[in-house]
């Protein structure tokens, strides 16, 4: 059977492609390595908690278009993100507010706050921050960067944060009001059903391929499709003929224990270089869960190899210059369009990767 199009990923960027080719009356075929659909929004339900298997995964916009139309394929729940920071036995609100400098300088007013934060800047004397340190102690002052930012800063990335260049932190958000709602989007929850379900409903209709690895196999699937839609790594897809995207990569150790609750939150930072993973989630929290017992993963941050699942782009001037080359290559195809996070090696909040696939569809799926 020959197929307009052949969707390589059962991502979110490719299962919103095949929702809209469907509706327009165009055939495709999905193809995935994986053994499940949803990319790395995949959840498990295990004794009725959705298990978010690759990393906490909370949907928030403040795109009226995108919240509506991904309200067709699930219900919402009203989860907002709320995540503690522990530092040794401290333990601290984020995003960084008047909760967190409450707790940290034993202060009660934004004025308070505002002039020990200008007051501990002012004393370090940074003009010109050098490193990822010395700009994130020119933007929040000593204690919030000691306590909050370094130590974490320093598992996600591997390295020391003197050994960081500046523009990874551009800003660091300080809010002066008592309000622990992490995201600013007008938007946010998560699926009651979990984000496989919601993935499901948008392929449905479109014949699924699993554990089948596109790269593998490309000539022959090639054959079947007018065009190809290609997720993966786009380094990869030119069997890295011009060099290796550098990515960040995650290790999750997920254990179910015999407790009804075990943080009492839903993600737990822990701030300190000493503790080896970043965060600890208990996903039975992001829908309100009452099961008997409760699922935790901890969430050890690495550094990326052939081989390992990419999460996070290093987006630093030599990856994006290497980055523009294969994109060059890329816009010369006939055949192939690249798309999502690692088709455009660029770190992805789910609303976005919506946007820019509804995008594509309106420009691909309207020709002639």
């Amino acid at each position: 059977m020959k197929y307009d199009y052949l969707i390589v990923g059962a991502g979110l960027f490719g299962a919103v492609f095949a929702q809209e080719a469907a509706k327009k009356g165009r055939k495709c075929l999905v193809v995935e390595r994986r053994d499940h659909i949803a990319g790395n929004i995949y959840c498990e339900e295990i004794h009725g908690i959705q298990v978010h298997r690759y990393g906490a995964h909370i949907f928030h916009t403040s795109d009226k278009k995108v919240w509506e139309y991904v309200n067709q394929f699930a219900e919402f729940n009203h989860y907002i993100n709320s995540p503690i920071a522990r530092y040794k036995d401290e333990l601290y609100n984020l995003p960084f507010n008047m909760n967190t400098f409450s707790k940290m300088w034993g202060i009660a007013t934004p004025r308070e706050a505002q002039d020990i934060i200008a007051a501990q800047i002012a004393d370090l004397h940074i003009t010109e921050p050098a490193n990822l340190e010395e700009q994130a102690l020119s933007l929040v002052g000593r204690d919030v960067y000691e306590k909050l930012i370094k130590g974490y800063t320093e598992k996600q990335w591997g390295r020391d944060c003197k050994e960081l260049p500046s523009f990874i932190i551009k800003r660091l958000p300080l809010r002066f009001t008592y309000d622990n709602n992490y995201f600013n989007d007008r938007f946010q929850g998560i699926p009651v059903e979990g984000y496989t379900r919601l993935v499901e409903k948008l392929l449905e209709g479109t014949p699924v391929r699993l554990n089948t690895d596109y790269l593998e196999h490309r000539e022959e699937l090639n054959a079947l499709a007018n065009k190809i839609i290609y997720t993966g790594m786009i380094d990869k897809f030119y069997d890295y003929s011009l060099g290796v995207l550098e990515y960040r990569s995650v290790r999750f150790e997920t254990e179910e224990l015999e407790m009804e609750n075990f943080q009492g939150n839903a993600v737990v930072n822990y701030t300190e270089r000493e503790v080896p993973y970043t965060r600890i989630i208990e996903h039975k929290h992001f829908t309100f869960g009452t099961q008997p017992t409760t699922i935790i993963s901890r969430e050890y941050s690495s550094e990326w190899k052939k081989g390992d699942e990419p999460y996070y782009p290093v987006n630093n001037e030599k990856n994006d210059s290497l980055y523009a080359r294969y994109r060059a290559l890329a816009d010369r195809e006939e055949k192939v369009i690249f798309g999502g996070r690692l088709g455009s090696y660029k770190y992805y909040d789910m609303d976005k990767v919506i946007a820019a696939a509804l995008a594509l569809c309106e420009k691909e799926l309207n020709k002639g």
